[in-house]
């Protein structure tokens, strides 16, 4: 191949021109937002600017607090929260999972929807608000929650924190979510900004420092102004359906044909941008380095867990055999994504499980 075909974008998609754009503008606003002075009243205008728009963007009516990302996100609202007991599921993100150590774990079922009569169970046996923490979709298999069956299921005073940082841009937020994580770099705005949006700041207890005392550490003012412009760079739908046509039409039958398995097929609510696929006789590692040689950038699941030694947390919890586990790579599709790259992984994938199961075309 004489260029790259970079297909791991729930990991990090392209930085957008506009946001691009706007991070160098934004630049002229060098001063500390917090600052009495002139200089720092103006940097302030640009970040407040910014902190409308991803609102409006969003179609958020409530609280933004800007962070460093969705981990830190993450941290605030679990860290911070006034619910005296936290449930997580057992698929969020470890930056979630991580969150808090105190959380109990909910389970999933087979189909990597949350276990609603363990959350029901679970909720019963709690005295005192409970933080919930489900993501909207999943970053290792595309599955999305019931977001409005999970609420249903929670008590006056329980709070229901949505990450969305596989969907803001891509799909409406969830009207159901008390707190929403953002993350800027899986939708086209800058590594290093992230968002938590709040129905009201009442949820948290205040840390002292910026962020209406929320959050320390001095406003990143040309990367909130990055997010603000990616988020209304974002179109819909995100990604055009004629784009990831070839993966319904070429690539699922062939996975049928020599013996794979497409997670899709499994999931309760599969999102097309996130395809988990377990290749006949090949390691996920080989697929990767083989991928790699040939031109693609894909993974085998989060970024951030795929230099650990462990298998996916997110496949276990599901139930999926270890054996076909180890054999499932993920490949993920952004804004830029082309007919013409989904073409090429497939061609690829089918010849590759060709190869590895000793069969000709």
């Amino acid at each position: 191949m004489t260029s790259r075909i970079y297909l791991d974008h729930a990991a990090t998609t392209p930085l957008r021109p506009q946001s691009a754009a706007a991070q160098v503008q934004a630049q002229a606003s060098w001063a500390n937002p917090s600052s009495p002075h002139a200089e720092g009243r103006a940097a302030r205008a640009v970040l407040e600017d910014a902190r409308r728009r991803i609102a409006a963007a969003l179609g958020w009516g409530g609280e933004v607090i800007l962070t460093a990302g969705a981990s830190e996100a993450a941290a605030i609202a679990m860290g911070q929260s006034k619910a005296a007991h936290c449930l997580v599921s057992a698929v969020e993100h470890d930056a979630v999972l991580k969150a808090s150590a105190k959380a109990q774990i909910i389970a999933v079922g087979n189909d990597g929807g949350l276990n609603r009569d363990a959350l029901a169970a679970a909720l019963d046996g709690l005295a005192g608000s409970a933080l919930i923490a489900v993501q909207s979709i999943n970053s290792e298999t595309g599955n999305r929650q019931d977001m409005a069956a999970i609420k249903a299921l929670l008590r006056p005073g329980d709070m229901l924190l949505v990450d969305a940082s596989q969907s803001a841009g891509k799909f409406p937020l969830p009207v159901e979510a008390d707190a929403v994580i953002v993350s800027a770099h899986k939708l086209g705005g800058p590594i290093g900004i992230g968002a938590l949006l709040l129905r009201d700041y009442a949820l948290l207890h205040p840390s002292g420092g910026q962020e209406r005392g929320y959050r320390r550490g001095t406003e990143n003012v040309p990367a909130a102004a990055a997010l603000a412009a990616a988020l209304e760079a974002c179109e819909t739908p995100y990604c055009r359906p004629d784009v990831l046509e070839p993966i319904e039409t070429h690539l699922a039958p062939a996975i049928v044909e020599l013996g794979g398995l497409r997670l899709a097929d499994l999931l309760a609510d599969h999102t097309p941008y996130i395809e988990a696929i377990a290749m006949p006789e090949l390691s996920g590692s080989a697929q990767l380095m083989r991928f790699d040689m040939k031109g693609f950038a894909v993974s085998q699941g989060s970024a951030c867990s795929s230099g650990s030694l462990r298998g996916s947390h997110v496949l276990e919890a599901m139930g999926l055999d270890a054996d076909v586990a180890a054999r499932t790579i993920r490949v993920s599709f952004g804004w830029n994504t082309t007919r013409a790259e989904v073409e090429a992984f497939c061609a690829e994938w089918i010849a590759m499980a060709r190869s590895a199961c000793g069969k000709t075309a």
